[in-house]
């Protein structure tokens, strides 16, 4: 029998029932769980709501576009974290005041107008690249027939696109910050490295976090990635970045070990075995604070992954609202 779309012998497929039935809702009572419980979860939906509310009402205060031959600051956004990215960028000009930075916004493909209008008015002068001026970009720097895996791994896994979109449309001395950050302390390290970039920037993670084993880094390099990278902050300069070897790492990984959400973070990691990097002090820019952390900062800056997300979008951004 031939089996059409509308055939109920291709409707019914027992892995797909199976899914539905089991393993999503355990999936939902597992996350839910690690949130805390369907009243917790709610409450952290009712500070994510009053979060994206208080984004759309900022006060403006300007930044300049990315120009040419000058380190920039970039963001990719999108319309489920835009929020994010404009507390990010707003805590960073509270404790910079005399500073005017230069920013960029990727869109992901995501950001719908009202969100690419709360921004440019929160920050006006600020570059919101659409995804019409990243693909040509892309397209030169990167095409898709030199760099395959690149360029079909890019378009579902859009961590890709803090390298590959950042330095396709600003080559040059570029640092791509995470949405999911608070600064609440000056960064002087952060600043002395943005005024005058020599050689790569990242944080310090809590630990290792590759997403694949040691001995497939070890292999892909022929020696071990340093220890602890994490890419809420990146920065990099173009002219450093060997795509090829880009290219293969990724499909590399691919094909031996299937995607991974720490794909982007184990390719700078990679990279950095090129040569010196800078690598930020970990309690002075802390990824994944505690609770006591999050409501009392001794840190300059805060990285909320993981568990300390529920904080942030509760309490963390009220602070520069």
């Amino acid at each position: 029998m031939k089996i059409t779309a509308e055939s109920p012998t291709r409707r019914f497929r027992p892995g797909r029932w199976l899914y539905r039935a089991w393993y999503q809702p355990l999936g939902w009572c597992e996350r839910s769980w690690r949130e805390g419980g369907p009243i917790e979860q709610w409450r952290t939906a009712r500070g994510r709501r009053a979060m994206r509310q208080a984004a759309a009402a900022l006060r403006p205060i300007p930044v300049t576009s990315p120009s040419p031959a000058k380190p920039a600051l970039f963001f990719l956004s999108g319309t489920s974290f835009w929020e994010q990215t404009a507390f990010c960028l707003r805590s960073l000009q509270s404790v910079t005041p005399g500073t005017t930075w230069s920013v960029g916004i990727i869109d992901d493909g995501t950001l719908q107008p009202f969100a690419r209008q709360a921004l440019e008015r929160a920050f006006p002068g600020v570059s919101v690249v659409d995804p019409g001026s990243i693909e040509s970009a892309v397209d030169h720097l990167i095409p898709a027939g030199r760099f395959p895996s690149l360029r079909a791994h890019r378009l579902g896994y859009k961590h890709l696109r803090k390298i590959t979109d950042t330095h396709a449309v600003h080559p040059g001395w570029n640092v791509v910050l995470d949405s999911d950050m608070l600064f609440h302390a000056p960064p002087d390290e952060f600043l002395r490295w943005f005024r005058d970039p020599q050689s790569p920037l990242v944080l310090t993670d809590v630990a290792n976090a590759y997403g694949y084993s040691p001995e497939t880094l070890a292999a892909c390099k022929g020696v071990a990635p340093p220890e602890r990278i994490n890419v809420g902050i990146t920065g990099f300069s173009t002219s450093r970045i060997n795509w090829s070897q880009i290219e293969h790492w990724t499909y590399t990984l691919l094909c031996r070990h299937g995607s991974s959400y720490f794909l982007e973070q184990v390719l700078v990691a990679l990279m950095l075995t090129e040569g010196p990097f800078d690598q930020l002090d970990a309690q002075r820019y802390r990824v994944k604070p505690t609770p006591a952390e999050i409501h009392r900062p001794t840190a300059v800056l805060h990285h909320y992954v993981a568990d300390s997300k529920r904080d942030y979008l509760r309490h963390a951004w009220r602070r520069f609202a």
